[in-house]
């Protein structure tokens, strides 16, 4: 009988083959992403392919944390691993201890990726943007305490508005640490509501300094902050996961500061314009007031009993004026209506006939005697002349 070996002596050996090759240990391999799977344990399956061939892969749990970016189907990757054999079914996998994008970067993949999903989300929503207060009293700066960025920003400050107060609270900003630190020091701010407003960020660096701030736990604890937040990462052109997450962003640190408070020398010259405006609508207001005033003082006066007697009392001189006038009018009138009358009457009165030499002789009975025939000779008449009279005895008549 030729020489015999079981299966599994025989996957051993080829085992040992492969894993002993120096030519398939770290090795990079290309190919595209197929039936990946990321499975409870933590561990991921997938396959590895091109136009000819495939091969399967494993990316055990301790080594996903380094992945920048979600793997998927269809994906071209560059995978760096070993071979080694899986001996119960006899066959060869690659173990990838690193997975890369093939042509683009992981760390941008990752960005993008994060960027979409918090996006979807509705994490970058204007609308749930809230408004930076006008005149904060309490600043809390969550930056490193010994770098650059926090005394560019304290110096902004406390030359813009030097009545605020401001709260550095050191956080880590860079390395394995950083989004740990970072996300408890925005979580202690909800026991701080003093805090009116805060400035997460930090100096300028590569895409792998800034990294932290592209981190979803700390685009989760931006968005969940209890204060408005500004961030401040970097230089102008750099932009972060937490610079659509914040509520504003200042594009350098100093920048943010300036965001945060007002220039003391504007408001100054806003209160003196203020100041000036409120002066002339005061007085302006104070004219009206009095000419308001006065005017109703004068119907006040008008309307009050002393000055309704005044007023009848004037009323009443008045009348009895115009009565008098009126009377002596009428008096001067009645008198010329009687000086006439008695003119006409004086002139029809036989008295004025008796003084141009004319006399009026009557009988004892008082008839005015007409004619000679009615009296009889013997008899007495009474004769009145314009001054007295006499009484006569007829003792002749004539015709």
């Amino acid at each position: 009988m030729p020489n015999t070996v079981t299966v599994y002596d025989l996957t051993r050996l080829v085992r040992e083959l492969l894993e002993g090759s120096a030519l398939l240990k770290n090795v990079w391999v290309s190919g595209e992403i197929s039936n990946f799977k990321a499975h409870s344990s933590g561990h991921c399956y997938f396959t590895l392919k091109d136009d000819r061939s495939g091969v399967r892969c494993v990316m055990w749990r301790s080594k996903t944390p380094s992945l920048r970016f979600v793997p998927s189907d269809g994906m071209k990757v560059l995978a760096r691993g070993s071979i080694g054999v899986f001996e119960r079914d006899g066959t060869y996998q690659f173990y990838a201890e690193q997975l890369e994008p093939d042509g683009i970067g992981s760390l941008y993949l990752a960005y993008e990726q994060l960027k979409s999903r918090l996006e979807a989300e509705g994490l970058f929503n204007p609308s749930r943007k809230r408004p930076l207060p006008s005149f904060p009293r309490l600043i809390a700066l969550l930056t490193s305490p010994t770098g650059a960025a926090v005394r560019d920003m304290v110096k902004v400050l406390s030359r813009r508005w030097p009545l605020s107060s401001v709260l550095v609270i050191p956080v880590i900003v860079q390395g394995a640490e950083a989004v740990p630190s970072l996300v408890a020091a925005l979580d202690s701010l909800q026991a701080r509501p003093e805090i009116d407003v805060a400035i997460v960020g930090r100096g300028g660096g590569s895409i792998e300094d800034l990294w932290a701030f592209n981190d979803e736990r700390v685009a989760r604890a931006i968005a969940g902050c209890s204060c408005p937040v500004v961030s401040a990462v970097g230089h102008e052109s750099d932009f972060t996961i937490a610079d659509f997450v914040a509520d504003r962003r200042g594009e350098t640190p100093s920048a943010a500061a300036e965001l945060v408070v007002p220039d003391i020398t504007v408001v100054k010259r806003q209160v003196d314009l203020l100041g000036q405006r409120l002066s002339r609508g005061l007085m302006s207001k104070r004219l009206q007031w009095r000419q308001q005033i006065d005017w109703l003082a004068t119907r006040l006066t008008a309307a009050s009993p002393r000055q309704r007697v005044v007023d009848g009392r004037h009323k009443a001189n008045e009348l009895r004026r115009r009565l008098t006038q009126t009377m002596l009018f009428l008096l001067a009138k009645d008198r010329g209506r009687v000086a006439e009358r008695a003119g006409r009457l004086k002139a029809l009165s036989p008295l004025s006939v008796l003084a141009r030499g004319y006399s009026v002789t009557r009988t004892l009975n008082g008839d005015v005697l007409k004619s000679a025939d009615q009296v009889a000779c013997g008899e007495s008449v009474v004769t009145t002349l314009a001054r007295g009279s006499m009484v006569s005895i007829v003792t002749g008549k004539g015709e």
